[in-house]
């Protein structure tokens, strides 16, 4: 018997007009970090908000028409609508300047290209760590009225759907987001037809469409490929978030780089600083690069124009976590924009080369097409100057132009709301903007403590009832039976939160060691046995459909927690997501985290669960290396570097053990006849107190305006007015310097003195043969330090051009003289060094030309 066609039809209700103003809000990605807009929309209809995965838009094309009538004629609900109107419209509408924001001038504007961006789970164009990074970048810039825009992919598949099987085994599961139900829409031209740029590719040209997206003050500027005019397989290349071969990957990034700049410039936008965040966008140097040569720059003209005003940050210590791609992919594609300006391909791919011969690196073509490039942690900032000293060879790693700007997480989209009605009423309204105050977050210590506590075990609740509920759908999806699942959760109780609770949660690439717990089982179930002190381990996290490696450590994870001793005591919930995140941070008691160091770049989950008075345990890497205070949490001290992998991970696990034996357990559970520890909550506080002003959002984005934006736009005006005269000088100036300085050469003629009486002065004079070069262009440097001193102490003095005399064999030399007159006594060493100098260079050392006396 026929069943006939079966069609489809979508009804969308009819918002009231006393309503109308939900559709902007679920427009603007301002929800994603105001929780009382989240919660309005919740309150419509919690099964459809949790269904719709908290999408406001989703929401709204899919309500019951009653539910919306109901809202407009409930006077409470009005009331909270009111509310969240008011501040919303208070925050957009207000202006002013935050401290920090005044290194800008009138005119600028940052553009800040990503390939990923994490702002809500609603929104799923991030995979992990970089992109929630991204999203909180434009959520304080948002805050402080910055002049700037984003510009990233609209991928139709954004990072996968994690589902874990009985056995532990990851399903990867793509889900196509609806355009309709995110809060984008198309660019439109003049003319009110939608914006697409055109972009050459090998042997075609494609169009690609750009979308925007509001959040707050910022605009995010999206590209798509999956436009009709495009063959079918290019209307695919931004389909999923890092999806396809290698190929795919290359063309998302010269959409994201190139294709931004286009986009960029045909909205009429002129950015007055680049900022690449990652190497996946530094196509852009290319392009920009393109538009000067075309209007008449020379190549080495436009590359040091395009330079001078691009910020370049690394975020990975990994070799592997840096693309590159071999010659027959990248040289098709270089053939079609060296034909547009003339140049030979190996000059354009020597930009993007480590060594000769060498793949084409997108690190190395945004490092040598910027001048402002940084870590994103002191350890890894110094780690990511190691790693990058090939490109300045003859300078000391320490002092290359690589610098760091700690990390910080967006206050409010991850500070649970029950902290900020605690701040209000003991730190006082407008704490938010005090957070660098340290008198302001002294008093967190000063919260009573059973109300610090009460707060905790309410977050906790909250968690262990989102467990409840998520771990419930993943065990019978696994057919697991309801006696199972009892044994499974009793330690997970919301009506019993006093149990130690310990999250690991991130994604399972190999260097972050998930299973660093398991090492000794014989340990952990001495740890995990004590039923006085009952201790409860929780793991989420995804790991790349490609990682294999990454993927045993899920199932290793899964595996033990279903040994009999260790059941109901290790958890791993699946899926995780920001929705997840928010729960775990704020709701466990200790955050573990346990890299190899020094691979952590820098790790902000910490910095989120710290700031919602969960202490952390970790190795000392990262972001931690600089928050560790004793007092504040526990620390595992990296093993030496001599050890090899194994030994080094069964020593550092053996400290973990220890930490959680003789410290944690015992802090937590010294109850003192009180329903809480002490001495916990004042580790508690302490940590919280210590975290917020230092790794907020706010303080990064104030240190990449007074650091590198304002700087980057000031060296970009300098090399571009007067038709790019100083561009045009410092690139023959470079070039004069690079064929003459194999012939340089330099002397010490005075005779050294060994001991001198403080106060006294010792000449020093140094003969340089210079090679057709200036005095000038030469800076002579002496070095001193006394190094029985930690940390060392350092003084630099600079010798003086003193004229120039003959030699014997004909060849000129320059002297370069100093009175050396030390400021500190003791033991002193100290060299003597020459290299290039130039007023318009951006860092003394950019050109990694440096000789030794």
């Amino acid at each position: 018997m026929t069943q006939g066609t079966s069609y489809s039809l979508e009804v969308h209700p009819k918002v009231p007009q006393r309503l109308a103003r939900l559709e902007e809000l679920a427009g603007n990605l301002w929800y994603s970090w105001d929780r009382a807009t989240r919660a309005l929309f919740a309150r419509l209809d919690p099964d459809l908000w949790e269904a719709t995965g908290h999408s406001p838009k989703a929401l709204l094309k899919r309500i019951d028409q009653q539910r919306l009538l109901d809202a407009a004629a409930d006077p409470i609900f009005l009331s909270a609508f009111n509310r969240v109107l008011s501040a919303f419209d208070t925050y957009h509408s207000e202006r002013f300047s935050k401290p920090g924001t005044a290194a800008l001038q009138e005119g600028d504007q940052v553009a800040y290209f990503c390939a990923e961006f994490g702002f809500h789970e609603s929104f799923p164009l991030y995979s992990g760590g970089l992109g929630i990074l991204a999203g909180d970048h434009c959520k304080a810039a948002s805050d402080h009225q910055l002049p700037f825009i984003a510009i990233g992919l609209l991928y139709r598949q954004g990072y996968f759907v994690q589902t874990v099987d009985a056995e532990g085994s990851q399903r990867a599961e793509y889900v196509d987001s609806d355009f309709e139900n995110l809060p984008v829409a198309p660019v439109k031209k003049s003319d009110g037809s939608p914006l697409t740029i055109e972009l050459p590719l090998p042997g075609r040209s494609i169009q690609v469409k750009v979308w925007q997206a509001r959040a707050g003050h910022v605009t995010l500027y999206l590209l798509d490929t999956d436009v009709p005019e495009n063959r079918e397989s290019d209307r695919h290349i931004a389909h999923r978030l890092y999806g396809g071969d290698r190929t795919t990957r290359l063309e998302q990034e010269i959409i994201l780089g190139m294709g931004g700049v286009r986009a960029i410039i045909a909205m009429g936008l002129r950015p007055s600083v680049w900022h690449i965040n990652e190497g996946h966008a530094a196509f852009l140097i290319l392009e920009r690069m393109r538009y000067l040569v075309l209007g008449g720059l020379e190549f080495e003209t436009a590359l040091e124009a395009v330079a001078s005003n691009t910020v370049f940050t690394t975020h990975t210590a990994v070799p592997a976590g840096h693309d590159q791609f071999p010659e027959q992919i990248i040289r098709p594609f270089l053939e079609a924009y060296c034909a547009e300006l003339r140049v030979p391909v190996e000059k354009v791919a020597s930009l993007a080369r480590v060594s000769s011969g060498g793949e084409f690196n997108m690190t190395a073509l945004a490092v040598r097409g910027s001048r402002f490039q940084n870590g994103v942690s002191r350890i890894h900032g110094d780690v990511s100057a190691e790693m990058l000293r090939d490109f300045w060879p003859k300078v000391p790693f320490k002092e290359n132009p690589i610098r760091y700007i700690t990390n910080g997480v967006h206050v409010p989209t991850f500070l649970a709301p029950e902290w900020g009605d605690v701040f209000d009423r003991y730190l006082g309204i407008g704490w938010l903007h005090r957070l660098d105050d340290p008198a302001t977050l002294r008093e967190i210590e000063a919260i009573p403590d059973h109300e610090f506590w009460s707060v905790r075990q309410t977050l906790k609740t909250q968690l262990l009832e989102m467990l409840r509920v998520r771990l419930r759908t993943q065990h019978f999806r696994n057919h697991g039976s309801e006696s199972h699942l009892d044994r499974m959760l009793r330690l997970a109780d919301p009506n019993e939160p006093n149990v130690l609770t310990v999250g690991f949660a991130r994604r399972f690439a190999t260097y972050k060691r998930a299973a660093l717990l398991f090492s000794n089982l014989d340990v952990l179930r001495q740890i995990v046995g004590d039923s006085r002190r009952p201790i409860l381990f929780i793991f989420s996290g995804k790991a790349h459909p490609a990682d294999e490696p990454g993927q045993d450590l899920i199932r290793h994870i899964v595996r033990a927690s279903r040994m009999p001793e260790f059941e109901g005591k290790i958890l791993f919930v699946e899926g995780y997501d920001l929705n997840v995140a928010r729960r775990l941070v704020t709701g466990v008691d200790v955050w573990l985290n346990n890299p190899v160091y020094p691979l952590e770049a820098c790790g902000t989950s910490g910095m989120k669960a710290g700031m919602n008075g969960a202490v952390n345990l970790s190795v000392l890497d990262g972001w931690w290396d600089e928050a560790y205070a004793h007092d504040n949490g526990w620390a595992i001290k990296p093993a030496p570097s001599s050890f090899d992998p194994e030994r080094r991970d069964r020593e550092e696990a053996h400290t973990l053990y220890e930490i959680l034996q003789d410290h944690v357990l015992p802090l937590y559970y010294e109850r003192d006849h009180k329903p809480y520890s002490p001495g916990w909550v004042r580790m508690a506080k302490r940590s919280m107190a210590a975290l917020l002003p230092q790794f907020n959002a706010s303080r990064m984005l104030n240190q990449y305006v007074s650091s590198f934006y304002g700087a980057a736009s000031r060296q970009g005006w300098r090399h571009a007015e007067k038709d790019y005269e100083g561009a045009r000088s410092l690139a023959q100036w470079k070039a004069r310097v690079r064929g003459a300085w194999p012939g340089v050469s330099a002397r010490r003629v005075d005779a050294p003195v060994r001991r001198i009486e403080f106060g006294a002065s010792v000449p020093v004079e140094v003969r340089v043969r210079l090679n057709g070069l200036a005095p000038d262009d030469v800076a002579v440097e002496l070095l001193m330090e006394r190094a029985d001193r930690q940390p060392v102490e350092h003084q630099a003095y600079t010798l003086a051009p003193a004229g120039g005399e003959g030699r014997s064999d004909g060849g000129a030399e320059h002297r370069y003289a100093l009175e050396l007159k030390p400021e500190m006594c003791g033991k002193l060493d100290y060299r003597i060094r020459l290299y290039p100098k130039h007023p318009l260079m951006t860092h003394p050392f950019e050109m990694g030309l440096m000789l030794w006396v």
